[in-house]
């Protein structure tokens, strides 16, 4: 049955439906998780296998923050390399969207489907155990703050100018 569903993901990877971002794997003395991460790459169509008919019902929808997630995946795809592009998780509960490789090092994206995202503890935790060069909470707001010094909060329409613009405009620039 695994390799049935493992070719499965394959032709609809191949297809452009799915989306597969492998792990960021490095010795960090963690147990971390090895399995990619699978996403719908159209949104449109996720919601449509949902059920989501409407504005209201993706609003109230569990799944928000996950379509949010794809969402910000596919805007990250635009300005990076999928090759640079992984996500970061321990069993102990330590989660990142997305770890990005750029010539200065790595960066980090969440993706906070809210109006006034915050640093939790999950991304303090990531964040020390990448030594991320910065770390961008992406949100569907229109204004840019920090977090803390090396911890911004941006439009997910940020993501167009590109990852080393984004970096300089933060001062960490490559």
């Amino acid at each position: 049955a695994h390799t049935t569903v493992a070719r499965y993901l394959d032709i609809l990877c191949g297809a452009f439906v799915l989306r597969r971002i492998p792990p960021w794997h490095v010795n960090l003395g963690k147990r971390l998780v090895k399995s990619p991460k699978v996403y719908v790459r159209d949104s449109g169509l996720l919601h449509f296998f949902l059920g989501i008919h409407d504005r209201h019902d993706l609003l109230g929808h569990p799944k928000l923050g996950a379509s949010f997630e794809g969402l910000v995946l596919e805007e990250l795809m635009r300005v990076a390399s999928e090759r640079d592009i992984h996500f970061y998780s321990t069993y102990s509960g330590a989660e990142l969207d997305f770890v990005v490789q750029s010539s200065g090092g790595l960066v980090g994206f969440e993706a906070k489907r809210t109006e006034a995202p915050a640093l939790t503890k999950s991304m303090r935790v990531s964040f020390d155990d990448l030594r991320l060069k910065h770390l961008f909470v992406v949100y569907p707001g229109a204004e840019r703050f920090p977090l803390r010094r090396d911890v911004t909060a941006i439009p997910i329409t940020a993501l167009s100018v590109g990852l080393e613009r984004l970096l300089r405009d933060v001062g960490g620039s490559s």
